[in-house]
Order: C-alpha cells, then sequence, then structure tokens
C-alpha cells in the first residue's frame, strides 16, 4: 500500500509483463526485422494491416508518448493504454482486441528463429555469441565458434529442385539437434550456412564433433539416393587462441572453412596404395586405424619392385592435400617435443619429413599445426619409411581414432 507524498503505483498484472517482455525484446531488435515483428504484431492484437515502416514509425510514437505520459501523471502506465491512445488517435483501430500470451510467443519465435529449419537465425547468433563471449571471458573457459555450409547444394536445387534442396537443409537441422550437446547452440545465419556455438569446448574437442555432425549427416542423407556428393565442411575458431572477439573469431573460422574447401578440393591428388616395403612385413588390418598414408613416387603412382606401376592395387578412398609452401608442422609429444614438416594430409592419415632419419616407434602422439584446422592432437601409426632429396626422410603415417 502507498505512503503518504508516494505516488500511486499500480501493481503489474500478467498482461502488463507481457507488453514489458515485448518492449525489453525489441530494444535489441534492427531496424528491418523489428518492423518485421511490429507488422504481425499490430496484425494479432488490432487486425490493422501496416508496412514494416509503418509499424517501426507508429512504435516509435507509442514509446513517446508512454513516456510523455509517465511524466506528466508520475508513476508507470500500462503499455496497453497507450497504445489504444496512439492508436485510436489515428482512427485506424478497428477492433482493440488484446494480444494473448501464446500468441505473443508465437510471434517471439518467429522473430528469433528460421522458418525453413526450426533453427536459430543470423540475429539471435550475433546476440548469443556476444553473450557466450562475455560468459567465458568471465569465467576464463573457451568458446569454440563453428562455421558450417553445405557442398554442392546449389547442384541438388538445380538439377533435383529446391524443394529436394530445403529437404537437405532441414535434414542438416534434424542432425544438428540430434548430434549436439545440450549446451550448445546451432543456427542457421544464411542461404547454405550453419553456425555452432560450443561452449566450455577446444579446439580438438570441436573438430571431433564436426566430424561426428557430417559423418551422421551423411549416414541420414544415404537414404535419398541423391547421386549427388552432398557434404558438409566447417571451419572452427576457439577463445581466445583464435582471437577474443566475435569478429576475429567468424574472420578465422570462415577463413579455415574456405581453406578446407580449396585444399581437398582444387588440384589434389588421388594416390593408390603402394605394396609394403620388402624389408618390412604389411601392418595387419586394425578396425580403429584409418586408412594408411600411400608411399608417393615421383610419377605419383607406387610401383612394385620391379619399377613398374601397379596399378592392381585399390585406389586410396580420401584425396592427399599438399602442403607444400606452407609453414605446416607437427610436434611429436612422445620424442621429446621433435618436430617434424607435415608434406601433405588425407582424412586418413599424413606425411611428415624429417631432416634426419628417426627410429620412430610404430605408434606415436603428435599434434598438428596446418592451415585447414587449428591445431590438433592425434596417434599416428607409421606405414613406411623412404629417403627423399638432400638425406631427408618421408614416413606416412595413419590416424589411430
Amino acid at each position: 500500500m502507498p505512503q503518504p507524498g508516494e505516488a500511486f503505483q499500480p501493481q503489474s498484472s500478467a498482461e502488463d509483463s507481457v507488453f514489458d517482455l515485448l518492449v525489453e525484446t525489441l530494444e535489441g531488435l534492427d531496424e528491418a526485422p523489428r518492423g518485421q515483428f511490429l507488422r504481425q504484431f499490430f496484425r494479432t492484437i488490432a487486425q490493422i494491416e501496416l508496412t514494416d515502416a509503418q509499424s517501426n514509425e507508429y512504435w516509435r510514437r507509442i514509446l513517446q508518448r508512454r513516456q510523455q505520459m509517465s511524466e506528466r501523471l508520475g508513476g508507470r502506465i500500462s503499455l496497453k493504454i497507450v497504445i489504444v491512445d496512439v492508436l485510436s488517435s489515428t482512427n485506424i483501430l478497428r477492433v482493440p482486441v488484446l494480444v494473448e500470451y501464446d500468441d505473443f510467443k508465437k510471434l517471439q519465435v518467429n522473430a528469433a528463429t528460421d522458418s525453413l529449419t526450426g533453427l536459430y537465425n543470423r540475429r539471435l547468433f550475433d546476440e548469443y555469441c556476444e553473450k557466450e563471449l562475455i560468459r567465458a571471458k568471465r569465467y576464463n573457459q573457451q568458446l569454440a565458434v563453428v562455421i558450417l555450409d553445405m557442398h554442392k547444394l546449389k547442384e541438388v536445387n538445380d538439377r533435383r529442385g529446391h524443394l529436394e534442396g530445403d529437404r537437405i537443409l532441414q535434414l542438416v537441422a534434424s542432425t544438428l539437434r540430434t548430434t549436439l550437446r545440450a549446451s550448445d547452440f546451432a543456427f542457421r545465419i544464411g542461404g547454405d550456412e550453419f553456425a555452432l556455438l560450443l561452449p566450455q569446448t577446444d579446439s580438438e574437442q570441436a573438430v571431433t564433433l564436426c566430424r561426428r555432425v557430417r559423418s551422421q549427416y551423411e549416414s541420414d542423407l544415404a537414404p535419398l539416393n541423391l547421386n549427388i556428393s552432398v557434404t558438409v565442411d566447417f571451419g572452427v575458431a576457439v577463445y581466445p587462441q583464435d582471437g577474443e572477439q566475435k569478429s576475429e573469431l567468424l574472420g578465422t573460422a570462415d577463413r579455415r572453412l574456405y581453406e578446407l574447401k580449396h585444399a581437398t578440393r582444387e588440384g589434389a591428388r588421388v594416390t593408390p596404395m603402394p605394396p609394403p616395403p620388402e624389408n618390412e612385413a604389411a601392418p595387419a588390418p586394425a578396425s580403429k586405424t584409418a586408412e594408411p598414408e600411400a608411399a608417393p613416387t615421383a610419377a605419383g603412382s607406387p610401383k612394385t619392385p620391379s619399377g613398374a606401376p601397379d596399378h592392381a592395387h585399390q585406389e586410396r578412398k580420401w584425396e592427399r592435400v599438399s602442403l607444400a609452401g606452407t609453414k605446416s608442422h607437427a610436434i611429436l609429444s612422445d620424442l621429446e617435443q621433435q618436430s617434424a614438416k607435415v608434406l601433405d594430409l588425407s582424412y586418413g592419415g599424413v606425411a611428415l619429413q624429417f631432416d634426419h632419419p628417426h627410429d620412430l616407434p610404430q605408434q606415436f602422439n603428435a599434434v598438428l599445426h596446418v592451415p585447414i584446422l587449428p591445431p590438433v592432437r592425434v596417434v599416428l601409426r607409421k606405414t613406411y619409411a623412404l629417403p627423399i632429396e638432400g638425406g631427408r626422410v618421408r614416413v606416412g603415417c595413419a590416424f589411430v581414432s
């Protein structure tokens, strides 16, 4: 109950709280999405049709009138009263219908989500990214930002129609929902672009998660029998290693995404598997070892001991990406942090160059530093060692999961 001398303050109703939530929500919106939101809002509460620009203008008048009335009366004025006052004064209000809470929540959802996939939209991504960065800085935690896009989605649209392309996008969204952790966020930020925010996640965990998403998506896609290799590409950046601002992290993730796309699809070679060296038995197949790195020859094809190209061997499943001219290297944590140059890379293995022969164990740990990925800790299994020019040695290795 008000004390003597105090201005009377009416108690807030549930309806007033809804309108206060509306004001708070719209403060963070840019003009274009705010206009779209308000156009639907005015249609719902008053059955009036306005353009986006008119909706923004009426909202500006409503907030201005509310401030004037509050100052004049010395107390808080219900936004509902102000809306009715402003709309009635312009003779456009025909049926003053009060907004239902469920309808308002639907408007909120429509303003925050992508209508095709049901994921959060670009506006929410920008907002959440800033919030999660602030949280990561406050608690000294890592935050991974991932940009994903669809390879050959345009080809699906051109050959199978946009409805099939929409189906592919919806499948990606479904895969993200079932694969991501409860603490992760997924967004559709463009036509075929998606983004992930992964709190408390380092680069190795982020890359592992992205590979799991890609693998699950390809499995979900297989029953569609598209005969088009629609794949998910990704680029990862991690706070604070790759930057402390949203623009830095997005730039790094985007650059790594397109470096990966370029490196894996522009001029990469497919090289068959060679026979094992005469003095070394072929390693026994292992279910936990990726496809071994193939030993190349000057001509790009393996040769039999007689020197003739061996075309009978099965071709490699994964393309080899040459990293010549880059600063790619590996740190061998099992061997007193020794360093080796990374010559090329594939999904199944990697080729390392040593300046002098080393007695490497058959299996060892390393951290790869390559331009298409953040630093990745891996377990490698040696598959061959070949002398190369200048007394150096090329060692092919397979990834061991």
